[in-house]
This record gives structure tokens, sequence and C-alpha cells, in this order.
């Protein structure tokens, strides 16, 4: 199984079937509104701008498992991310990415790995649905290693 194989809600309605995304690379990443984290928007989507025609999608996953710092609806997290810092790359309804609820995206991206540690963690998939990398929450979407990651397993 890989993370094609998983169905997640989207946002705004309907399902996302993981697999349109197979063949690109995805950087997946647990996203919360009132988080001192949030300010990373600003700059995850310029990355997704910038790479998305060569193959990027990020995948915005809204969890609330962190200080109840994502509370809102569907309806207020989606007017809260466009209004505020513009965002167009998708997004999933809200998720478990820890304990006995913990979605299946999250149980392939973690495998055998420790737990989410907090909102804005980040994990890069290549194309054939393997996780090429994990990142801290705290490694910013701009961050070198972070982009020279996603540059590697893009197409040229």
């Amino acid at each position: 199984m890989t993370i094609y194989d998983v169905d997640i809600d989207a946002l705004t309605g309907g399902t996302t079937d993981l697999d349109r995304y197979r063949g690109s690379v995805l950087l997946v990443v647990n996203v919360a509104s009132r988080c001192g984290l949030t300010p990373q928007y600003d700059k995850l989507q310029p990355l997704y701008d910038t790479y998305r025609d060569r193959g990027l999608v990020v995948l915005g996953v809204p969890c609330d498992q962190f200080g109840n710092q994502e509370p809102g609806t569907a309806t207020e997290i989606d007017e809260f991310c466009r209004a505020n810092y513009g965002v167009t790359f998708p997004m999933t309804a809200k998720t478990e990415v820890n304990g006995a609820d913990r979605h299946p995206l999250y149980g392939e991206l973690i495998g055998g790995g420790p737990d989410i540690q907090w909102n804005f963690e980040k994990f890069v998939v290549a194309p054939d649905g393997t996780v090429a990398a994990r990142f801290s929450p705290r490694v910013e979407p701009d961050d070198p290693e972070l982009v020279a990651t996603v540059e590697k397993l893009l197409p040229r």
C-alpha cells in the first residue's frame, strides 16, 4: 500500500483521491490557523507557485490535535487561508494525524517512525509514493534543504 491507495476528504467537500497525484512530488503539511507557525503559509504558497508547473503539489492537512489551534469549520479554515495567505493549493478536511484515529494517510507517511510533533510538520513524497524526506515543524518551507529535496525529485 502507498499513499496513492488512500482517499481523504477535501476541505471544501467531496473526496480527494490521492492517486491523482501519482507522478507528482507531494509536500504534505499538517496545518493550523492559530499556531505560532501559521505564517509558514506565506512560504508554502510561493513554493507551490514556483514548482507546481513542474509537478509539485502542496497538500495542506488541517489538524486540531495540537493545542486546539485549528478549531474552525471547513468554511472558516478555507476563508482564513484564502483571505490571509492567498492559498490556492489543495487542502483536506480536518484530520487526525496521531493516535487511535490517525488517518491512513498519516499511517503511510509515518510508517514506523515517531508521531507528528506539532503543526506544520512536512513530508516530501516522491513521485512513486515513497516518503523521500520528513522535516520538523520549525523547518520553513523555503529552507534550502527542503527546496533541494523537492527540486531533486521534480522532472527536469
